[in-house]
């Protein structure tokens, strides 16, 4: 009996919070240390805390039970409103910070070995001596080789505070070796990719949007434009957004006047309007929009502004369908609430909110539900239709509730890969395969100053292939009889991600877009427009 209590110990808290919440808390909105005005009475919530603590029959962990209460309270309300834990709450806001303190090397697993797969220039590990193939053995006294740890645990530890030191051991040519590096802020740019694709267009892609982004696209426009810029494809595809100020500071860059990009709006938020407050960068030349169904809120907020003002050509995929937004209000023991306070509105009034009325499972699994019915392959599959039309200045029809619908789609690939090739994906194999391939052969890159004239040079199914083939067959995987078209396209992508070891994330996409069928048709359209 005492254990069956126990269980359900940290639901009743809950509930007792949730109800003590609507009885003795009035919530009053954030103040400015972050904290929220609240009535001196004691609570239910706080007298049932009490009670807990002085009587029941065992020693509890009171900061667990309010831990647990929290995230059962937070699951009542809509899928984006979140507890975070001090340990979630500092890496949320390293994500969106543009920087974070550690020592400046990417690395990919291996198997059971963390490989170092990149360097930062000038940074702590460059500083220190450590090298693209450098094998990490052990951090400080903690073995991390042969030994299956998460991706989590290694970056927990190698990461700390700024100025401190750890003590790496390297594999290196088959000796080991004890390196020290000393940590320091390392930038993590927003914006991954920026090149000409041809004389006329150039290609931005945005990762997310982070306190960063607006500088980084501006200082990308500015070099683009000195290559002779006058068309532009900004892909969003991926993006799940971050924060929404910047993502209207570059709507504004685009549109012209005092035109509204935004407006919020909620229960306890009343109606803030966001509006165009300087001369545009780009404000008359052609542009297209990339997104798919993983682009979502403030990717969603950029793309329906440009889309309801007619400015740009959506191409792609129907987005995620994010019209909440959050602010982040922290609590007393380091952790947070990210809660939803209002919804946002496209210009002409959309709500971009999909339904999460039936829970937050079947909110998430709408995302695999359109793979599965057709909705990621076929335009006409979509429904986005809510009932009410919305007419654009030059006389379209647009509709909200389920996210930005391209104006051109482009759905997936419906050519499957085939299981052997998902496979060496999954295991680690293709990875593996390319990254030692790049060490063993950096010397055939030499020749190349840019991802353009490598993928030109480059034929990655006479150079390539027939060790792919081999390594795939220690892992008894035949591709002996892979159709041509397939054969073609992990081709390019291995092209790709060699790209990548030499010329970063722009190399990857400038090699990946020339085979990417949503870019393409970006292209063609600004030829014809």
């Amino acid at each position: 009996m005492k254990k069956k209590f126990e269980v359900w110990l940290p639901l009743l808290f809950s509930l007792v919070m949730i109800v003590g919440m609507f009885i003795g808390y009035k919530l009053r909105g954030a103040q400015p240390n972050g904290g929220f005005a609240t009535s001196r009475r004691s609570t239910s919530l706080e007298e049932a805390l009490e009670i807990i603590r002085q009587k029941y029959v065992d020693s509890v962990r009171i900061d667990t039970l309010e831990a647990n209460a929290i995230r059962e309270m937070m699951n009542e309300l809509d899928p984006h409103s979140v507890y975070l834990p001090p340990v979630d709450l500092k890496e949320a806001n390293e994500e969106l910070s543009g920087k974070f303190e550690g020592i400046g090397v990417e690395y990919n697993q291996i198997r059971d070995t963390v490989n170092i797969t990149f360097v930062l220039k000038d940074g702590p590990s460059e500083k220190a001596g450590l090298k693209i193939g450098d094998q990490i053995i052990k951090v400080n006294d903690s073995t991390i080789a042969g030994r299956k740890v998460t991706s989590t645990t290694v970056r927990n530890l190698i990461r700390g505070e700024k100025g401190t030191s750890v003590n790496l051991q390297i594999r290196r040519d088959q000796q080991l070796l004890t390196i020290p590096v000393t940590r320091n802020n390392i930038p993590t740019p927003t914006l991954v990719a920026s090149y000409m694709i041809n004389n006329k267009a150039g290609y931005i892609k945005l990762d997310r949007f982070g306190s960063t982004t607006y500088r980084e696209f501006m200082e990308a426009m500015e070099r683009l434009k000195k290559q002779g810029l006058t068309e532009l494809v900004l892909d969003l595809r991926s993006n799940g957004g971050g924060y929404m100020d910047q993502a209207i500071d570059i709507a504004d860059e685009f549109l012209d006047g005092d035109k509204l990009v935004v407006y919020t709006e909620g229960t306890n938020s009343p109606k803030k309007e966001y509006r165009c407050k300087r001369p545009g960068i780009f404000e008359t030349g052609k542009l297209t929009v990339l997104v798919d169904e993983l682009s979502a809120s403030a990717s969603e907020i950029l793309s329906g502004a440009l889309q309801d003002w007619d400015r740009a050509t959506i191409v792609g995929r129907r987005t995620f369908g994010k019209g909440l937004v959050q602010e982040i209000f922290p609590l007393s023991d380091g952790s947070a609430l990210k809660l939803t306070v209002s919804r946002y509105y496209t210009p002409l009034g959309r709500s971009i909110q999909r339904p999460y009325n039936k829970g937050k499972k079947v909110y998430m699994d709408d995302i695999w539900e359109r793979y599965a019915n057709g909705q990621a392959y076929f335009a006409d599959s979509n429904k986005v239709n809510n009932g009410k039309q919305y007419k654009t200045p030059a006389g379209r029809f647009l509709y909200g509730g389920g996210g930005i619908m391209p104006d051109i789609f482009v759905g997936l690939d419906t050519s499957r890969t085939s299981k052997e090739i998902n496979k060496l994906f999954f295991n680690g194999t293709f990875t593996d395969f390319v990254f030692h391939y790049y060490l063993e052969n950096q010397q055939l890159m030499d020749p190349y100053s840019s991802p353009i004239s490598f993928s030109e040079g480059f034929d990655p199914e006479k150079a390539m292939w027939q060790q792919f083939v081999s390594r795939a067959q220690k892992d008894t995987i035949n591709l002996t009889y892979i159709p041509e078209a397939e054969k073609a396209r992990v081709a390019n992508r291995m092209e790709a991600y060699l790209a990548r070891f030499k010329w970063r994330d722009s190399g990857y996409y400038q090699v990946l877009n020339l085979r990417d069928s949503v870019v393409l048709k970006a292209v063609d359209f600004l030829k014809t427009k």
